[in-house]
C-alpha cells in the first residue's frame, strides 16, 4: 500500500462525506456569527460592569454549532437547549458546593448532568461542558453561586434560543423541529395501508432503534422520511424513470366552475368517468369534482333514497336564487391533489393507494391542466416497467 493509498484510507476511516451544499454550509456559519455576536453584546450590556468578565460562556459555542448546523436534531431543540443548560449548570453548581475534591466534583457534575438530561428527555451535548464550568470556572463563578443560573447561563441560552429561531425560519429551516405524528394512524382492529404492508412501517421502525440502543442526532420522523425517500429512489432505479407525462391521458374531459350539475353529471357518465378536474381562467386547475361528490352531497339515509335525492340536486331551479348547489364550484372538492407532468410514478403511488384518489390531474410548470391519470393507467405502468426489468 502506498503512502497516497495510506492517507486515503485513514482520512476515509476518520471523516464521512458531507452531503450538504456550499449554501447550507455558508447559512450555518452566518448563524453562528450573528447569533454569538448578537447574544454576547446584548449579554455585555444587559449585565453589570461587576458581571462583565461573565457575559458570554464558552459552551455557548456548541450550543450554535448545534443550533445553526443541525437544527433539525433532537439536540438542538428548544427544550433540550434550555433545560439541558439550566439542569447541569443547577448540578455544576451544587457539585461545586457539597463536594471539596474538585476533579471528583468535575466528573460527577458531568455525570449527575447527563442522567438529568436523560431523565428530563433534554439531552445537550454542550450542557455537560456547562456542569464543567460551573465546578472549574474559577473563583468568578464560584462568587456568583446559584445565580450562575440566571446570568450568565440562562441570559445566553434565552437570547441565542431567540435567535436561532428567527434566523433558522428566515433562511428556510423549520425551528423547532418537533417531531410530527404520522398523518394516518391505524386503529385496532383495521388493515394496515396499502402501502404499509409493502416496504418497512412506523412499528419496524420502532423496533429496529430499540435494537440499536442508541441516541441518533435525528428525529423519529425525520429519519423515516429518509428511508422512505431511499425506498423511491430505489424504486425509481429499479422501474426506471416513467414521468406522469409518460402515461397521462392528454385528451381530458373537463368543467368550469359555472357548469351545471346536470351536464357535469352527463359527462361522468356518458364517459364512465369516476371524476372531472374543474378548471378557472387559463386553463388551470381549481378543484375536482367526482361521482362520490354527488352521493355525499345529497347524504342518502339509505340504498333506496340515492336515485330520488339524486334528481333532486341535478335538477335545475328556474329562480334566479335556490338553496339547493346548482353548479359545480358548490360542491367540488377545492383542495385537490395534483401532480406535475414530470413527477416520477413511483410518487404517487402513495398518493392513490393510501389516500384513494381514483384519478390525479397532471398540470405544467404553469399550473395548467395537461393531462389526466386513473388508477388503470398507473397499474399498467408499473407492469409495463416490471415486464422490463
Amino acid at each position: 500500500m502506498t503512502i497516497k493509498n495510506r492517507f486515503e484510507w485513514v482520512l476515509a476511516y476518520f471523516t464521512a462525506e458531507n452531503t450538504v451544499d456550499r449554501f447550507e454550509r455558508m447559512r450555518a456559519c452566518a448563524g453562528a456569527l450573528i447569533g454569538i455576536t448578537l447574544t454576547g453584546l446584548c449579554s455585555y450590556l444587559m449585565l453589570d460592569n461587576d458581571s462583565a468578565a461573565l457575559w458570554l460562556i464558552a459552551p455557548m459555542g456548541a450550543s450554535a454549532v448545534l443550533l445553526f448546523a443541525v437544527p433539525a436534531s433532537p439536540l438542538a431543540q428548544p427544550w433540550s437547549l434550555v433545560g439541558g443548560n439550566l439542569c447541569s449548570a443547577f448540578v455544576g453548581v451544587t457539585c461545586a458546593k457539597l463536594i471539596g475534591e474538585p476533579i471528583l466534583a468535575a466528573g460527577l457534575a458531568v455525570a449527575l448532568a447527563i442522567a438529568i438530561m436523560f431523565w428530563w428527555r433534554c439531552l445537550h451535548p454542550p450542557s455537560g461542558a456547562i456542569a464543567l464550568t460551573a465546578v472549574l470556572g474559577g473563583p468568578a463563578v464560584q462568587h456568583l453561586g446559584y445565580h450562575f443560573l440566571l446570568t450568565p447561563v440562562a441570559l445566553n441560552t434565552l437570547l441565542l434560543l431567540l435567535i436561532g429561531v428567527l434566523f433558522n425560519n428566515a433562511t428556510g429551516r423549520r425551528y423547532p423541529h418537533a417531531s410530527r405524528a404520522d398523518p394516518v394512524r391505524q386503529q385496532p382492529g383495521e388493515n394496515p395501508q396499502p402501502m404499509a404492508r409493502i416496504g418497512f412501517s412506523a412499528d419496524d421502525l420502532d423496533a429496529v432503534l430499540r435494537r440499536y440502543n442508541q441516541v441518533l442526532a435525528i428525529s423519529r420522523d425525520d429519519l423515516g422520511k429518509i428511508l422512505y425517500e431511499t425506498e423511491m429512489a430505489a424504486y425509481q432505479r429499479r422501474f426506471v424513470v416513467v414521468t406522469c407525462k409518460d402515461i397521462m391521458s392528454s385528451v381530458v374531459f373537463r368543467v368550469e366552475f359555472a357548469t351545471t350539475l346536470l351536464d357535469a353529471w352527463k359527462l361522468l357518465r356518458e364517459h364512465d368517468l369516476e371524476a372531472l378536474p374543474v378548471v378557472g381562467n387559463g386553463g388551470h386547475v381549481i378543484g375536482m369534482i367526482s361521482r362520490s361528490d354527488f352521493i355525499r352531497h345529497v347524504a342518502p339515509r339509505n340504498y333506496a333514497q340515492i336515485e330520488k335525492k339524486l334528481r333532486q340536486l341535478l335538477r335545475v331551479v328556474p329562480r334566479a336564487h335556490s338553496r339547493k348547489p346548482e353548479v359545480v364550484g358548490q360542491i367540488m372538492l377545492t383542495d385537490a391533489t395534483k401532480v406535475r407532468q414530470d413527477q416520477p410514478i413511483v410518487e404517487i403511488v402513495a398518493l392513490m393507494s393510501n389516500h384513494g384518489h381514483h384519478v390525479l390531474p397532471v398540470v405544467n410548470d404553469e399550473g395548467k391542466l395537461v393531462g389526466i391519470i386513473s388508477q388503470t393507467d398507473l397499474i399498467a405502468a408499473l407492469y409495463e416497467s416490471r415486464l422490463r426489468t
